[in-house]
């Protein structure tokens, strides 16, 4: 299906720079319409071994090579690439060789090496992460924050999601204020992710009717319904998607200017790619743009109980701010 969506995309630059916000879509109401009341029912790598690669490839691809894509996407996006993911590297990379001309990896890993400023390399980053993600995962998170956000009240509120993926969690961050708070509380969520290419998804607030984790009601209340040539999709309504901003952002760089202290960071299944000491890294620049007794978030099989100087455990895969 073509898209002729409206993209919320005001600004991209260059990754940890740019900024993708999200602001009300231009009209296009003849091809929306508002949810009806029948029932719609609604990404890192993985460390599973993978089998020995087939010798019989389009390109080379050596244990060298794999050793170098290894030490390259470890020091530019901190991701711990286990043994067994040969197949799939080179599955994901063989696409940026067809596409840049290259004849081998060892030539196009020299290229990357030798241009540390090459706009490739956002497009070697994106190859390599994969963004898993629906609607209200991980729901009791949603639940405690509910009874936080009417604990705080009309405080002004800033919320970090540091993996923003293609938008599902900013958005149901997004619903949730909105059911507890209102559409017009004084809460702004700042949606950060390595990988653009699952930014612009985020930001352009498209998605399959049958997207996981919407109940009915959240689907009148918050989304549009394609109609014509959008039959099928549904796009987030201009009045929730307010709350949010995308920006591109690596947890990696050393600058991380962004702005006054959170209340609330989401850094779910993130942590679970990286190694001991990236972790104990990314948790404390975390901790220090978060203000004193904010919440952490994590994933499910996410544990920092080993680093009680910075967050203390408040419940199930929540933290508190030391």
């Amino acid at each position: 299906m073509k898209a002729r969506f409206l993209p919320h995309i005001v600004q991209c630059a260059r990754l940890g720079r740019g900024k993708l916000k999200v602001r009300p879509p231009l009209s296009d109401n003849h091809a929306w319409a508002t949810v009806g009341s029948r029932p719609l029912h609604a990404t890192m790598i993985s460390t599973a071994e993978a089998p020995s690669m087939p010798v019989d490839r389009e390109f080379t691809f050596t244990t060298r090579d794999f050793a170098r894509v290894r030490s390259l996407i470890y020091d530019r996006a901190g991701i711990s690439l286990h043994d067994g993911k040969q197949a799939m590297v080179y599955s994901r990379l063989s696409r940026r060789l067809r596409d840049t001309g290259y004849s081998s990896f060892e030539s196009y890993l020299q290229w990357l090496e030798q241009s540390p400023s090459q706009p490739e390399w956002q497009e070697f980053v994106n190859c390599l992460t994969t963004n898993l993600t629906s609607f209200f995962r991980e729901e009791h998170h949603f639940h405690m924050l509910t009874e936080w956000l009417k604990a705080r009240g009309s405080k002004p509120t800033r919320i970090w999601c540091c993996a923003a993926s293609t938008g599902e969690e900013p958005y149901s961050l997004a619903m949730t204020v909105a059911e507890t708070l209102g559409l017009h509380a004084p809460v702004k969520i700042f949606c950060s992710d390595i990988d653009t290419n699952v930014l612009t998804t985020a930001s352009r607030g498209v998605y399959d009717v049958n997207s996981r984790g919407l109940s009915p009601q959240r689907l009148r209340n918050y989304f549009l319904k394609g109609k014509g040539a959008h039959e099928g999709s549904i796009r987030v309504k201009p009045e929730l998607a307010r709350f949010v901003e995308f920006r591109p952002f690596n947890l990696m760089q050393t600058s991380w200017q962004l702005g006054e202290a959170f209340d609330v960071v989401f850094c779910r299944n993130v942590m679970i790619y990286f190694d001991g000491p990236t972790q104990r890294k990314v948790l404390e620049r975390i901790h220090a743009v978060m203000k004193p007794g904010g919440m952490l978030y994590v994933g499910h099989s996410e544990n920092f109980t080993d680093s009680k100087d910075l967050f203390l455990l408040r419940g199930k895969t929540v933290y508190d701010r030391v």
